[in-house]
C-alpha cells in the first residue's frame, strides 16, 4: 500500500471516528472549501449546508455507530476515488433509530499542504429494512 492509500485511508477512518463522536470540527477539516456532496432526492450542497446540519446548537445531535469499508481504491495524481459500502445506525437525539447502508463514490484531493481531503461525495445510503 502506497502512503497515499494509508493517508486516504486514515482520512476515512477518522471521519467515522468524529461523525460518532459528534465532532464536528474534524470532519470539516477533512473536507475541501469546496466540497460537493450528492445524496437522493437532495439537490448538490457543500461544506456550508453540511455544516449548518451537523447538529442543532443546543448540542442535541444524532448518534452514529455503524462501518464504512473501503471497497474499491484509485490514486491518480492529486485526485483519488474510493467506493465504500457503508452501514449505519442512526438515533436521533429524540431516540428514534433508523438504519442505512449503501454505497458512496467520493472523490479525495491532495491540497498543497500534502493532506488528502473530501472533495466530491456521492452518497447512495437508503433505509435498511
Amino acid at each position: 500500500m502506497t502512503e497515499d492509500e494509508q493517508a486516504i485511508r486514515q482520512v476515512v477512518a477518522t471521519w467515522m471516528e468524529a461523525s460518532q463522536s459528534g465532532d464536528t470540527a474534524t470532519v470539516l477539516s477533512l473536507m475541501t472549501e469546496d466540497v460537493i456532496f450528492m445524496v437522493p432526492g437532495q439537490v448538490p450542497f457543500g461544506r456550508e449546508a453540511f455544516e449548518a446540519t451537523a447538529g442543532e446548537s443546543d448540542g442535541a445531535r444524532p448518534q452514529i455507530d455503524g462501518t464504512n469499508d473501503i471497497v474499491e481504491m484509485q490514486v491518480l495524481g492529486t485526485w483519488a476515488f474510493t467506493r465504500n459500502r457503508i452501514d449505519l445506525t442512526i438515533t436521533s437525539p429524540t431516540g428514534e433509530t433508523v438504519q442505512r447502508a449503501g454505497y458512496t463514490l467520493t472523490l479525495f484531493r491532495k491540497e498543497a499542504d500534502g493532506s488528502w481531503r473530501l472533495a466530491r461525495d456521492a452518497n447512495l445510503l437508503m433505509p435498511k429494512s
